[in-house]
């Protein structure tokens, strides 16, 4: 069945516009307005139609979808869910997208790792690792053969200031979004536990927390990161049990928290006793400031990867777990996973050991500073913020221009970029901003071509807009 003809009243509904059309949505399907199979109009119609911008409807939809009151169909629409509850995630972690679908688009939404001889690297380690093949590879990995691994893990962070830090302090997982959920689910205990997070956020962080049934909660954010007072006020309001942040590299807005920010984060964690998550995925090439593992090793877990510095196909994460939590977080994997597969774990050993690993994060992130460069150069003339070393910058919008209407004309003109909506808590507000990735894969000309259709389109708000 479709009903393209639905049109609710908003005015009837107090509260911001998305909150508004979820409730609209929620009392129709409800009250047998909207069946179930109705398709429900699409987010540029039913955004003209009621006059809001397309987020506004998309987070609306977005919202319903979550609650299981509606089912997205790539492709077909979406569409008001059978009544019978629907088990498991009801969306994918990231956006999908068939390059030769659409080999016309440029796509600067997720950084794209350069190739500077992974592959060569990736084969003779393999072959290495395929000669020593033995009787150990019949049985199940263990987490005690891993600790030449986790060794290696150490001595791989050594230019970070973590604390003391020993392989009896690592547990390792299958990439960083993984260890997110490792993580969640060694500290969270209780029916309905709170997770405390930076109001703009890396997607991942929510989708772990539904996993594990937690509330995430949003803390003000302002040009160093996570704002103290605010997160106190939320610590005495919601009684959380984990802080998740990333400091060092934060993920949409690249700023960087100073290191008294980081002392007074530190300070609040430890009077209401949080966990803390210190996700550090997205690395900088140097850095001389102490981590929160430095600064509170009781209490803090960082995590990291080498998805986001050698190879997206690596899934490979660790975490340094807090003093005297190390054999937990081993447990908690050994739970869920024993180990790593042996395939994964001798791998990455070998490009450890062999100094492979090093070599080739090295030529990324040169290639990816050159490119950071353009972006940056390019867009000069603009309010921007980006960190030497970091794959992606953040743009507030100039005036005249929406997240929402921005990304359209940018894919009409065959770029694809992310807005700060796509960031944003379900209940939180997102400024009109875009997180533009540098794309190291792609030919330099095609590159290059992108970013100044970007910045084309900065200069030239819709005047319509303008006008208002």
């Amino acid at each position: 069945m479709t009903d393209t003809t639905w049109r609710p009243d908003l005015s009837q509904f107090p509260g911001p516009k998305y909150l508004a059309l979820t409730r609209a949505l929620r009392e129709a399907i409800r009250a047998g307005e909207l069946p179930p199979g109705a398709q429900l109009p699409t987010v540029r119609d039913l955004a003209w139609d009621l006059h809001v911008t397309p987020g506004t409807v998309s987070r609306a939809y977005q919202l319903a979808t979550q609650e299981g009151l509606l089912a997205a169909t790539v492709g077909r629409g979406t569409f008001v869910a059978a009544r019978e509850p629907r088990l498991g995630p009801t969306q994918s972690l990231a956006l999908e997208r068939d390059p030769a679908a659409d080999p016309w688009l440029v796509d600067l939404r997720s950084p794209q790792l350069p190739e500077v001889g992974q592959t060569e690297a990736f084969a003779a380690a393999m072959a290495r690792v395929g000669g020593a093949i033995g009787r150990s590879w019949d049985d199940y990995p263990s987490q005690r053969a891993e600790a030449p691994l986790r060794a290696a893990v150490v001595e791989w962070l050594s230019d970070r200031q973590l604390g003391r830090v020993t392989a009896d302090d690592i547990a390792l997982s299958h990439g960083g979004q993984n260890a997110l959920l490792l993580i969640f689910l060694c500290c969270l205990r209780g029916d309905r536990p709170v997770i405390l997070t930076e109001d703009l956020a890396y997607p991942g962080i929510r989708h772990a927390a539904r996993l594990v049934r937690a509330e995430v909660v949003g803390i003000e954010l302002d040009h160093e990161g996570m704002v103290p007072d605010a997160l106190e006020a939320a610590c005495r309001r919601h009684g959380a049990q984990i802080l998740v942040l990333t400091p060092e590299a934060q993920n949409p807005t690249a700023s960087r928290m100073s290191a008294a920010r980081r002392a007074e984060i530190a300070a609040i964690a430890r009077r209401y006793d949080l966990q803390v998550v210190e996700d550090d995925c997205y690395s900088v090439a140097e850095s001389s400031l102490p981590s929160l593992r430095a600064l509170a090793p009781e209490r803090t877990w960082y995590v990291g990867s080498l998805s986001k510095s050698l190879s997206s196909a690596l899934r490979f994460g660790y975490v340094v777990c807090p003093q005297g939590m190390g054999e937990a977080g081993r447990l908690t994997a050994q739970h869920g996973f024993f180990a790593l597969a042996r395939p994964v774990s001798d791998l990455c050993l070998d490009l450890l050991r062999s100094g492979a690993a090093q070599e080739m994060k090295r030529r990324v992130q040169a290639e990816f500073s050159t490119r950071l460069h353009l972006l940056v150069n390019a867009l000069g003339a603009f309010h921007i913020n980006w960190q030497p070393g970091l794959p992606f910058i953040w743009v507030p919008l100039p005036m005249g221009w929406r997240g929402s209407t921005f990304t359209r004309t940018a894919e009409a003109e065959g770029v694809l970029v992310r807005q700060a909506d796509e960031y944003a808590l379900i209940h939180g507000r997102a400024p009109h901003a875009l997180r533009i990735a540098v794309a190291g894969a792609m030919a330099m000309p095609r590159y290059q071509t992108a970013v100044e259709t970007i910045a084309t389109l900065l200069a030239r708000p819709p005047s319509d807009m303008m006008a208002v």
